[in-house]
């Protein structure tokens, strides 16, 4: 199904090149699972994603030039204009999470440490040239 019953109010929807390989990445350094994903008429490149990872989901899609050049892949543009952030419970999680994705393909853009803002952060470049950082609290919260 591309579209549940409860979207939440911002998604990510991220444009690649190699779509397959980048569900297959996502599942090995993410945990990511892919409940639908629908391929073009070239069989290849895949028209629409929904990757659930991280208790989340991102949408992805691979470049079609054809219809356009507004969205592109960031080898394309020239690297990412964004970083997604993801935002986990126990500083553990951030090291883990670089670490995953590390032996995954990814590259260290940002160590794994404590900030100034209080928190456990880290950030990767996936091979498909998106950043992803993975953040958690330094203490728990009272809340």
């Amino acid at each position: 199904m591309a579209f549940g019953p409860n979207p939440p109010p911002i998604q990510a929807h991220i444009c690649v090149k190699n779509g397959l390989e980048a569900i297959a990445f996502y599942a090995r350094a993410f945990g990511g699972k892919c409940p639908f994903h629908q391929l073009a008429e070239d069989g290849k490149r895949v028209m629409h994603a929904n990757i659930e990872l991280f208790g989340s989901e991102v949408m992805l899609h691979d470049e079609f030039p054809e219809f356009g050049g507004d969205v592109l892949s960031p080898p394309s543009r020239g690297g990412a204009s964004m970083t997604i952030n993801i935002n986990l419970p126990k500083p553990a999680d951030v090291d883990a999470a670089v670490d995953r994705a590390r032996l995954a393909g990814a590259e260290i853009v940002m160590t794994a440490q404590d900030t100034f803002w209080g928190a456990r952060y880290g950030r990767i470049r996936d091979p498909f040239g998106h950043v992803w950082a993975f953040n958690a609290p330094l203490k728990e919260s009272a809340a």
